[in-house]
């Protein structure tokens, strides 16, 4: 049965479902990434090769930081709290920092970068859309 374009365009989901669905992709993956620091905490897993405590301080910091801001985000990312976005935001910047101020320290990760600059903006383009949407 060919479909026509209107009628997959008239039975798509709102972009407020999209919006949603895009927030709720984005905490999964913050509570894999915490989950992950917490591993390395509590000594379950090494980061290349090292353990926690044998970490440097600057790898420790930023260890439990984002292993505490990335659980705290997702939490307000699944929930489309107001304050989801500004934690997930602050944790997407500062690791955006980490790896361009602090490259000497933590690395250069152009990828990384990317990935989280792209995030940013596919959730700005999403919400404009919602918003577009809202005003109808």
């Amino acid at each position: 049965m060919i479909v026509a374009l209107q009628d997959v365009l008239r039975n798509r989901p709102s972009w407020r479902e999209l919006f949603v669905w895009y927030l709720r992709a984005l905490a999964i993956l913050l509570i894999g990434a915490g989950l992950i620091h917490w591993a390395r905490i509590i000594g379950y897993t090494p980061w290349r090769g090292v353990f926690f405590a044998d970490m440097q301080v600057e790898w420790q910091v930023a260890t439990v930081y984002f292993g505490v801001l990335d659980l705290v985000a997702a939490v307000g990312l699944w929930l489309t709290a107001s304050w989801g976005p500004v934690m997930w935001l602050l944790r997407t910047l500062s690791q955006v920092a980490m790896h361009t101020v602090f490259a000497d320290i933590f690395a250069h990760r152009p990828y990384e970068i990317s990935f989280y600059l792209i995030t940013i903006l596919i959730y700005l383009g999403l919400l404009v859309l919602m918003e577009r949407e809202n005003r109808r």
